[in-house]
């Protein structure tokens, strides 16, 4: 007798694991899990990706820098977390010259000089990283509401 109670209670077990493995995965290819930022991977995808000319006057140390000060900024706008702080209420929009007037500036008062050019290729070679990995899609046009 108990070999019997164990074994239906291994089969109950066995089958709620399978709804519940069933029930995820359909919620998941409907839902697909949201894109997450790594910052060193996408280090690694601008440095491989931005463009030759600007790359020949950047150090990946440089790269490295002008994507800390960018994640820098972001955070004091509100817009980059870790998830356990709260969320900005409504919409936070960043432009971007605001960002790169930000990290000249920054960079400029820690012994680093970045021409807008250069920024402004790192920024835009990023932004292609973010719509590769489904981070963002693309921008809204001038009628459209932000969110």
């Amino acid at each position: 007798m108990p070999l019997v109670v164990g074994m239906v209670v291994v089969g109950l077990v066995i089958a709620i694991a399978a709804v519940v493995v069933v029930r995820e995965a359909g919620r998941l290819a409907k839902e697909p899990p949201p894109a997450l930022f790594d910052l060193e991977e996408a280090y690694e995808w601008v440095v491989e990706h931005v463009p030759d000319d600007v790359a020949a006057t950047l150090t990946p140390d440089d790269v490295r820098r002008i994507l800390d000060l960018q994640v820098e900024f972001f955070k004091r706008k509100g817009v980059s977390g870790n998830g356990s702080s709260g969320q900005p209420a409504g919409s936070v929009v960043i432009g971007d010259a605001e960002t790169v007037d930000y990290i000249i500036e920054r960079a400029t008062a820690t012994g680093d000089a970045y021409l807008p050019e250069q920024v402004h290729a790192v920024l835009e070679t990023q932004l292609s990283y973010l719509r590769a990995i489904g981070a963002i899609g693309p921008s809204a046009g001038p009628d459209e509401p932000p969110g």
